[in-house]
């Protein structure tokens, strides 16, 4: 590197915002788009709009030159032409390849290059009916280009559903091999030579490595809160490149839904909607003539390197502090899409979330960090499911306080949970946010779901099950980046463990005894009997009453963090009788327990237990998981509590 390059990018590590001299340019070169600010070039095919390259601090291309040019930086998604239910796979996958190519800025400041299909409806048979707008930015003095995508249809055009959307990087594999999404949550990756060589496993994503170790790139996602920033390192340590995310507004379903993020590959993923640990039902769904647009995004895609070797852990503060730049120029002024909305075309809304739950104390309480939220007009906890629309989020003070900053235009519900509390808010009144509005809500009150005292309660009301034990895994099935941590539950086979630690009966809890930090399995998986034959599974909750009230009503809520293809009955005192005090009936597509998840959706059921069928003294409820369709079947827990009847 010349003395001067180093200068530049040591300069930029250093955060003084070097910029580069030369500005912007474009370039056209073999049909390629070449945008160039003299710190990186980056190629975009003409006019498909895939990225084919990114040239930086010398090194001629930092994706897999392997690759064919479409396989290397991509828009995708996958879709059926229907709105109707759609239950085999995941649909048609279109990678999307662009027909018509635009400049839609060219100054020393900023190159905006847009990449757009149109659909024909005489092709509509071969591609979704939607029009998709691909942009990519570059910026002066930026080490990375930003990117973004706008769909459109219009009224008349068939129907559609759409699984997910996303754009993925894939980078050079002998260049990149240390993945990093977390900080808790980095190693050195395999190769895809290593997966090719490795046993399948239960499924296609997971394979047994020559090394022993398990690989499977459901065991990196991540919640949308939490997903701001992942990449690679290079395997001299001098380089690194990263997705980054400064707002999760245009992501579906909400803070909560998980996403894929980097795997092996070397592969990145900024994924914006996805039907993985909700299910295919909850695809983007269009009716016939249902006209519809959003945009998605821009995120960042960022390179930055150090002098030297051995700087992993710099290059990934570098990254955060990057990503904290981002979120702090969120939204963005570049974007040339009136699409895109600027600040002042934004709105906000505040207020103050209060909890009031007698039970717990005579005087309302703050809902301190709860989670606050605007999506589209719907039901109470209906945010969970929703991916049409825009959704924004933030976290209350300890005093119960919320605002929610720009807003896009447009009406919304409020919704939010708390956590310790079960159940979901839903704020009576629609929001209606307009440019510059601030719309003050004042106090507002949640009452949580509650008939009557606590008798006794399992778990922490936190809508996931990482409290409850988690086992080892067996260990020729391991993935030793989570070993000895808190999240055991992405290791492989977990579902095979259940019945490994309860070979002779199920699981019994015996309340004021058992711990279920210790004893309550985090999911109620179903029993193996041999290599195809499973059977269900009945825990046992055993606690004593000191008196039952007579002629009265108890409640049971049981709230549960994920269900897959299965069925909760509950019954009492009475294991055999054929009809359950309560069924859920078949519930859940989520798939969780398979995708190494803690929770997929958020599920709550409050049961009436009349007290004839309670008794003085010892009582017990079973909870039987019937469904065995696969190994895959079963229930998750959050929180569980017996109330007595009120005022008792």
């Amino acid at each position: 590197m010349s003395s001067s390059l180093f200068l530049l990018f040591f300069l930029h590590w250093l955060g003084l915002g070097v910029s580069s001299s030369s500005g912007v340019h474009l370039h056209i070169k073999n049909n390629h788009a070449v945008m160039d600010n003299g710190i990186l070039q980056v190629s975009v095919s003409i006019p498909q709009g895939f990225v084919t390259g990114i040239q930086y601090n010398g090194v001629q291309n930092l994706l897999e030159v392997q690759n064919k040019e479409n396989n290397r930086g991509y828009w995708d998604h996958n879709y059926w032409t229907s709105s109707e239910n759609y239950n085999s796979g995941n649909g048609e996958f279109d990678r999307i390849e662009s027909t018509n190519y635009t400049v839609i800025m060219q100054t020393e400041e900023q190159v905006e290059l847009s990449f757009t299909r149109i659909w024909d409806p005489s092709l509509k048979y071969n591609l979704p009916p939607l029009n998709v707008d691909k942009r990519f930015v570059m910026l002066r003095g930026s080490s990375g280009f930003y990117s973004y995508a706008i769909y459109e249809r219009f009224q008349g055009w068939p129907g559609l559903q759409l699984f997910n959307n996303r754009m993925i990087i894939k980078l050079s594999q002998d260049k990149f091999r240390y993945m990093v999404i977390s900080d808790n949550r980095q190693r050195e990756m395999p190769t895809l030579q290593d997966r090719e060589k490795g046993r399948p496993l239960a499924y296609p994503e997971a394979v047994l490595l020559p090394s022993g170790e398990v690989d499977d790139k459901y065991q990196y996602s991540m919640d949308a809160k939490n997903i701001g920033v992942h990449g690679w390192i290079s395997t001299d340590s001098t380089v690194g490149i990263w997705q980054i995310l400064p707002s999760s507004e245009s992501r579906s379903f909400g803070p909560f839904k998980q996403f894929l993020t980097s795997h092996t590959g070397p592969i990145s993923i900024n994924t914006f909607h996805s039907t993985h640990y909700v299910g295919d039902q909850f695809a983007i769904k269009f009716e016939q003539g249902e006209p519809w647009k959003k945009i998605f995004g821009p995120f960042f895609v960022y390179v930055n390197s150090l002098p030297g070797k051995g700087n992993r852990q710099k290059l990934w503060e570098d990254a955060n502090k990057q990503f904290m730049t981002e979120v702090k120029n969120w939204p963005y002024k570049f974007p040339a899409s009136k699409d895109f909305l600027s600040s002042d075309q934004r709105g906000s809304v505040s207020g103050r979330l209060l909890v009031e739950d007698r039970y717990v104390s005579p005087r309302k309480m703050p809902a301190k960090v709860a989670y606050v939220g605007l999506a589209a007009p719907g039901t109470v906890g209906s945010w969970q499911t929703e991916c049409k629309g825009y959704q924004f989020w933030t976290v209350a003070n300890e005093a119960g306080y919320f605002s929610i900053k720009n807003v896009r235009i447009g009406s919304y519900n409020l919704y939010a949970w708390v956590p310790d509390f079960i159940g979901d808010y839903q704020y009576e009144v629609v929001i209606n946010v307009s440019a510059g509005s601030a719309t003050k809500i004042g106090n507002i009150i949640y009452n949580p779901p509650r008939d009557g005292p606590t008798l006794w309660e399992i778990g922490i009301p936190d809508r996931s099950a990482a409290e409850f034990y988690v086992p080892e895994p067996n260990p020729k099935y391991i993935n030793k980046l989570y070993l000895n941590t808190t999240e055991r539950f992405r290791q492989y086979g977990l579902w095979d463990r259940y019945a490994e630690l309860h070979p002779n009966g199920d699981l019994v809890y015996t309340l004021g005894v058992s711990d279920y930090r210790k004893d309550w399995y985090f999911a109620q998986n179903i029993r193996k009997k041999d290599i195809n034959t499973y059977e269900g599974t009945t825990w046992q909750i055993k606690f004593r009453l000191d008196n039952v009230v007579n002629n009265a009503t108890y409640k049971l809520r049981l709230a549960l963090a994920t269900a897959q293809a299965a069925e909760l009955q509950v019954r009492v005192n009475s294991p055999a009788v054929p009809r359950p005090l309560f069924s859920s009936g078949l519930i859940g597509k989520e798939n969780t327990i398979a995708r190494h998840g803690i929770h997929g959706l958020y599920w709550l059921f409050n049961v009436d237990v009349p007290s004839s069928v309670l008794k003085k003294g010892d009582n017990i409820i079973f909870l039987t998981q019937p469904r065995k369709l696969d190994a895959f079947v079963g229930l998750m827990y959050d929180y569980i509590r017996l109330e007595a009847p009120p005022n008792s």
